[in-house]
């Protein structure tokens, strides 16, 4: 079809934009550095003006969008990550399983700092990831771990080899995402391009395909249990949701929201075997779960996983909106940073949050019970201390199915809390507060004005 002359006639326009896309994914992943704001912002902002472009005019193409999304894809196999140095840690904790050694209760540091090197190229893993990476214990759940084992599996003694091996994961992740999405949002009467605004999105292809972040392995997981648990399979939902918790653990902020959806439907069946069915659900959930942790349990396990999850609650601080308000409350009153105080208020604030929804909030349909993942995972989000660009990959694959796409204008701006790498070798290395209100403004603009002024489109209603 591409080289058909009449098609070539009739598309010169959009094959233009093809070409400049490939062209700006080369340079995106060969030749930038992160701490050039001119041109990460430039080659980003052009990025997502043709992304857009292409799935409003081929929309109806679902095929060509497909190749168009692997495709540029493809561009990144080679590359070593150029915005993120996590990759580093993730080939670390790989070698270590395959040495011997449980990673969760070692700290990179803790060897090297004593002349150990218990696995192949440990001094240049270090040195990649940086100390505040190697002086913390590690808190990527088994899933996960089980991909970085294959990657040292296959390249036990290159870098560039295990990046290509993860790659190759990630993006076979998508290929899953994108066919169990467009299974659903057929199955919801959803137009079948919406997955496009996910698969094809320049924040996705760049920050998981490019910047190897695993939210894509856990998103698979997430959408592929949604799909079963839609279409009456929820023994086996249970298990794919617990599968996607092992990858990351804040589908567990989910998990009270399927309450309504056992509860309130089919009122052929008594409440006493709906909420059987629930039970049933958690509990193949947890146990699921737990049994994955089992091979690297111990009690230092427990005290050195809980204690570094903690850290993204009392210590680390990026790109936050409302904490940074209230932290600057805090230190009006106080004199200080309160985070520790802040974190843990915020995180039952959220708690509460999601248990509100769950019990006041209307989620008796599918797509009710999306919105209502969707809502309490941003309110999280709005609260958080800490908000990596790629974190926003689960509110984006949500709102696919939502008449939300607040998430789409974030994955546009979110490009901005990479400017706070400008001062990264200067004496100030703090955060530009002024490009962090900017990008917040514009979210939380768009956000109120979809939520509460828009109305939404009927087939969309949550």
């Amino acid at each position: 079809m591409l080289l058909n002359p009449s098609f070539l006639k009739l598309n010169k326009t959009p094959l233009l934009m093809v070409l400049l896309c490939l062209v700006f994914y080369w340079v995106f992943a060969y030749n930038l550095v992160r701490t050039d704001y001119i041109k990460l912002l430039s080659l980003y902002i052009a990025l997502f003006v043709l992304f857009y472009k292409l799935v409003q005019r081929f929309k109806n193409n679902s095929s060509f969008l497909t190749y168009l999304a692997f495709g540029f894809r493809a561009i990144f196999i080679l590359a070593i990550p150029n915005l993120s140095q996590d990759f580093y840690r993730f080939i670390w904790d790989g070698r270590m399983i395959l040495e011997g050694f449980n990673p969760y209760l070692h700290t990179v540091e803790s060897f090297i700092s004593q002349g150990q090197f218990p696995v192949a190229q440990a001094q240049e893993l270090r040195a990649g990831m940086g100390f505040l990476n190697a002086s913390h214990y590690t808190n990527y759940p088994p899933i996960n771990q089980l991909c970085f084992v294959i990657a040292g599996l296959f390249a036990g003694k290159s870098i560039l080899g295990s990046v290509m091996v993860m790659r190759i994961i990630i993006i076979a992740a998508d290929f899953g995402t994108l066919y169990f999405g467009k299974r659903l949002l057929q199955q919801l009467k959803i137009p079948v391009y919406h997955i496009f605004w996910y698969i094809l999105n320049p924040f996705i292809i760049i920050e998981l395909t490019g910047n190897l972040h695993f939210e894509g392995i856990m998103i698979f997981f997430l959408i592929w249990s949604m799909y079963l648990l839609y279409s009456g399979k929820w023994s086996w939902a249970a298990v794919v949701l617990a599968l996607s918790i092992s990858v990351k653990l804040i589908p567990l902020i989910f998990l009270p929201l399927f309450f309504q959806w056992f509860t309130k439907q089919d009122a052929s069946i008594s409440y006493f075997n709906r909420i059987s069915k629930l039970l049933g659900f958690y509990s193949i959930v947890g146990i699921t779960t737990l049994l994955l942790f089992a091979p690297f349990y111990s009690s230092q396990f427990i005290d050195n996983y809980t204690k570094t999850v903690a850290l993204w609650f009392q210590n680390f601080e990026f790109n936050a909106s409302l904490y940074y308000i209230a932290k600057a409350i805090g230190y009006t009153f106080r004199g200080y940073n309160e985070i520790a105080i802040i974190g843990k208020a915020t995180a039952l604030i959220v708690l509460l949050f999601a248990l509100a929804v769950t019990f006041i909030r209307k989620n008796k349909s599918f797509i009710a019970l999306i919105t209502a993942m969707l809502l309490v995972l941003s309110f999280y989000y709005f609260t958080a201390t800490t908000i990596h660009p790629w974190y926003l990959a689960t509110l984006l694959i949500l709102s696919v199915f939502t008449k939300y796409k607040f998430p789409l204008v974030w994955s546009f701006v979110i490009i901005l809390s990479y400017l706070a790498y400008v001062n990264l070798n200067s004496a100030d290395k703090s955060e530009n507060l002024f490009v962090i209100a900017l990008e917040y403004t514009v979210v939380y603009g768009v956000f109120i004005w979809e939520v509460f002024i828009k109305k939404a489109p009927r087939n969309l209603e949550a």
